[in-house]
């Protein structure tokens, strides 16, 4: 300035990361140094008949301002799981991947008014995964068969009903016919898509 010096510069020690703080299971690093400057990208690889989650048998970590970036786990290549099994009307909760590791698990789904037999979950383990779900038909109650045996919906005025299976459906005979069927068959159950109705004369 005009009357006397700017405030001289402060050197301040630069971020580094250390090799030591590397911890790549079942892998290694190759390079030869113990110490390396912020931004630094390292090559890794893992042992014969390993790979990352997401296949690689190799790859790079970085040194970042708060330390090495995610270091990833190498896994034998006989314990990982391809892509779960699809389910007839139903899927995935995520996005699907190419490999999983093991233990991973993946959540199922029906679509509407189908439900869901089994565990919601599948693991991989030892290459494989657990049993999937089943989604089962709902009963569909329609107008045309309703028409069909004379009868309608117990207090209820839908020309089209979703049962599940278990649910108890209930019907009643139209005005003017009589039941032809036993009084039991006028609380017909869905069983996995299919209900018996019951007939009115």
């Amino acid at each position: 300035t005009e009357d006397e010096w700017s405030p001289p510069p402060r050197c301040i020690r630069g971020r580094t990361c250390s090799k030591s703080d590397i911890e790549i299971e079942n892998g290694f690093i190759s390079e030869s140094s113990s110490i390396y400057i912020l931004n630094k990208e390292i090559q890794y690889k893992c042992k014969p008949g390993y790979a990352t989650a997401d296949g690689n048998s190799s790859g790079s970590i970085t040194c970042l301002q708060n330390g090495w970036s995610a270091q990833p786990i190498c896994i034998n290549s006989s314990e990982k799981c391809g892509p779960p099994p699809p389910i007839s009307n139903g899927g995935t909760t995520s996005f699907l991947l190419k490999v999983y590791v093991p233990q991973s698990r993946v959540e199922y789904q029906c679509q509407s008014y189908y439900e869901l037999q089994g565990s919601n979950y599948v693991t991989c383990s030892n290459g494989e995964w657990s049993e999937p779900p089943r989604c089962i038909h709902p009963c569909i109650i329609t107008e045309e068969n309703m028409n069909k045996n004379n009868i309608k919906l117990k207090g209820r005025s839908d020309r089209k009903y979703y049962a599940k299976t278990g649910d108890t459906i209930e019907f009643m005979c139209k005005l003017g016919y009589n039941a032809n069927t036993s009084i039991l068959s006028f609380q017909a159950v869905c069983r996995e898509g299919i209900v018996e109705y019951p007939r009115c004369e």
